[in-house]
């Protein structure tokens, strides 16, 4: 028998101005590298700020004035720019933007406040030493944050599971790195760092498994054709469809934090520097949220019976995790980690309502969320004790008498974390467990768990409030002068957070109109 032809080679068709954006930024980070080769040490810090800021802005006009109007799956059926991807991409570039600027922040120094001087120099070396004397400053963090966010833009629009793999690594690798590059705690911050790049491999190999099991089933690794093979249960293997969406899932569900897979966020968002923690918070976690929004919407929705009652419980367990654990802690860069797990819980509830209502509910409690958290470790950041940072909760005592505005604008994204109406967290957990509410008994179970917890948070947020206005200030403690890159930052997370708490009709309607997937 004569063997086979090869198939004729089809090129790929790309729509290039609607992936522009991600092209744009992949293009500003290898011109950071070249800057940090090229450049003389004492500009670098000043040329990656306004390289990085810019490069940000320059794709969110892309994205704005041409991107939405090219939405196509492109790159051969492996990227989709729909309506999602462009809001959860706009929303992306907008947080990236505030959270560089806290990243940049100086203090007076010659590179940023928040990362050591010599990433490869040993905790309190000589060579450390000598490095901060000569003046050193870890720049790279701004074309490694490129990085990562050309990867989160990868993540939230890819519509094939190897593409979504390429995605999480490409964001996930930065992120290891500039998790050890604190100033300050050295050892604390490589802990974290090594702790975060471990369980970050085990969540890579269960979605890798998970995938190669999909693609066993359906015989491809397109989402909308293993969507059709469920449908129409033209799968070869049946015993390989379930297992592979646990897997799949299991890899998602660790970069948003959720319960049991969050044993990584409390030490990660401790030792990192603190800007970095505000920029994972926030960005990590809307893209992983993007993800799963478009595996179980687009791909895996169709079983759904199968998992979701599995996933519902993952969700209670991560609020009810998250709310009592925050209770106990006493370092507030812990206590927002373990609220960025109840909160993880929280968006979970609104993803499970499997509607387009549940889409845009999501969306908007992402942004409302990573404006708030981005903004408030800007503050922790300024918050010092003998020029370390002052993270134990004993030591913001009193912090209002002495600094009434750090501490008022503290208290207020505090109450936004607790959901307090006229703030974007009340008007976000309404959007999410709204939709919850009316798909069934599950998700009015998932609301009831929702609430309860939100209470308990509501306990630690205020109790941090009590301890910054009722009690008697602390010795030495001070809150440093912000730059304007930093008050920038704080300032664009406040008024997004009043927006969206006062007057949020707007953003709804813009996250509603864009919540539809394209098949």
């Amino acid at each position: 028998m004569p063997a086979a032809m090869p198939a004729a080679f089809q090129a790929v068709t790309i729509d290039y101005l609607a992936v522009l954006p991600m092209f744009v930024v992949v293009g500003g980070a290898l011109v950071g590298v070249l800057v940090e080769a090229f450049a003389p040490r004492e500009r670098r810090h000043a040329v990656q700020v306004w390289l990085t800021c810019g490069t940000l802005l320059a794709a969110l006009v892309v994205l704005a004035v041409w991107s939405r109007d090219h939405q196509s799956v492109t790159l051969g059926g492996s990227v989709a720019i729909d309506g999602v991807a462009l809001f959860l991409q706009g929303t992306l570039l907008l947080l990236a933007v505030i959270g560089v600027l806290v990243m940049a922040e100086r203090f007076g120094g010659v590179g940023s406040d928040a990362f050591t001087p010599m990433g490869a120099s040993t905790p309190g070396s000589s060579q450390e030493d000598a490095a901060t004397r000569a003046g050193y400053a870890t720049s790279e963090v701004f074309p490694l944050t490129l990085f990562a966010v050309f990867g989160m833009l990868i993540f939230v629009s890819a519509n094939d599971l190897i593409t979504l793999f390429v995605g999480l690594e490409v964001l996930s690798l930065p992120l290891y790195v500039m998790t050890g590059l604190a100033r300050r705690r050295r050892l604390l911050s490589q802990e974290a760092a090594l702790k975060y790049f471990l369980l970050g491999a085990f969540s890579s190999a269960f979605f890798l498994f998970g995938a190669a099991l999909l693609f066993g089933y359906a015989g491809s690794s397109d989402l909308a054709q293993i969507s059709q093979a469920i449908s129409t249960g033209a799968g070869d293997l049946d015993g390989l469809l379930l297992p592979g969406v646990v897997l799949t899932l299991v890899g998602l569900l660790f970069k948003v934090g959720a319960v049991p897979f969050h044993q990584w966020t409390p030490d990660a968002y401790q030792g990192a520097p603190t800007p970095v923690t505000g920029f994972m918070a926030a960005c990590t976690k809307l893209a992983a949220f993007g993800a799963i929004l478009r595996l179980t919407y687009v791909g895996v929705g169709a079983n759904r019976w199968d998992w979701q009652l599995g996933v519902a419980v993952i969700a209670i367990l991560t609020m009810v995790v998250g709310a009592v654990l925050s209770v106990t802690q006493t370092d507030v860069k812990r206590l927002l980690a373990y609220s960025s797990v109840a909160h993880a819980g929280f968006i979970l509830v609104g993803v499970l309502a499997f509607s387009q209502a549940a889409i845009g509910g999501v969306m908007f409690y992402l942004l409302a969320y990573g404006a708030t958290t981005i903004a408030a470790f800007a503050i922790v950041a300024m918050v010092r004790q003998d020029g370390s940072e002052a993270s134990h909760l004993s030591q913001w005592a009193g912090l209002g008498r002495r600094h009434p505005v750090v501490a008022g604008v503290f208290a207020f994204l505090l109450l936004a974390f607790a959901g307090i109406p006229l703030t974007s967290g009340f008007t976000a957990k309404f959007a999410a467990f709204a939709p919850a509410v009316e798909s069934g008994t599950t998700g009015v179970v998932m609301v009831v768990v929702g609430v309860l917890a939100s209470a308990v948070t509501a306990f630690v947020y205020v109790k941090l409030i009590v301890l910054m206005y009722f009690t008697d200030p602390v010795e030495g403690v001070v809150a440093l002068q912000p730059s304007v890159p930093s008050t920038i930052a704080i300032s664009l997370g406040v008024i997004i957070t009043v927006v969206a708490g006062v007057a949020p009709a707007t953003i709804l309607q813009l996250a509603g109109n864009a919540s539809q997937f394209l098949l």
